[in-house]
């Protein structure tokens, strides 16, 4: 897969865009890492257009755990960037996420489900020795039932992780962005039911799937 390349939220477009002088330092290097990060096997990743109003810089990707013919999770990544700062970020980047899967329509009884899916964006990022501060976000759960002429489609089970935090900024005021998007890969993998990419660990449980995903 190409390396991934996005928009920047003043309209430039694709690698040249990095070049422009209007846009930041600390910013074009922490898009650079993204473009050349590489997914596990098994993830599609592709630009998207950013939101044009969070911040002064953006930059967004998204992302889908792929067996077969068949999604398994998506997500989007969006990097955000205000020179000046910003009070709730505690620092100059932040970073935004929604990540989706669908379940078995059981899991949505389990009472620690919301816990435990927050614990794995945490534990994603702790994994990889991340530094990180001012988390924030929200854990949705949500069954369809089909009725009528739809009666014979299957109940529906939704899992939804909606999150932001502020990446710690290393050498030039640059995070590490590359490992951060690894993490979230790790994250949208494990909600699909996929194991680690790494060496297999006893404490992690990936939630079961509509049908049972292999690794590629």
């Amino acid at each position: 897969m190409a390396a991934a390349q996005g928009r920047f939220s003043d309209g430039a477009d694709g690698v040249d865009s990095v070049e422009e002088s209007s846009v930041p330092l600390p910013f074009r290097r922490a898009v650079e890492a993204l473009q050349k990060a590489r997914p596990r096997q098994g993830m599609e990743i592709e630009p998207s257009r950013p939101p044009q109003r969070l911040a002064p810089h953006a930059y967004a990707l998204e992302a889908a755990v792929v067996e077969g013919d068949e999604d398994l999770a998506d997500g989007r990544l969006v990097l955000l960037h205000d020179p000046a700062g910003h009070d709730a970020w505690q620092g100059t980047f932040r970073l935004v996420t929604l990540v989706r899967a669908e379940l078995e329509p059981e899991m949505a009884a389990d009472p620690l489900l919301p816990e435990v899916c927050w614990s794995w964006l945490t534990g994603a990022l702790e994994a990889r020795s991340l530094a990180y501060g001012e988390a924030s976000g929200t854990v949705t759960r949500a069954g369809s039932y089909y009725f009528g002429g739809l009666s014979e489609r299957r109940p529906a089970t939704q899992i939804e992780i909606r999150a932001s935090w502020t990446p710690r900024e290393g050498v030039g005021g640059v995070p590490d962005t590359a490992a951060h998007l690894a993490a979230w890969c790790d994250l949208l993998c494990q909600v699909a039911g996929l194991p680690p990419a790494g060496p297999s660990d006893s404490t992690v449980v990936s939630l079961p799937q509509r049908r049972d995903p292999q690794t590629r």
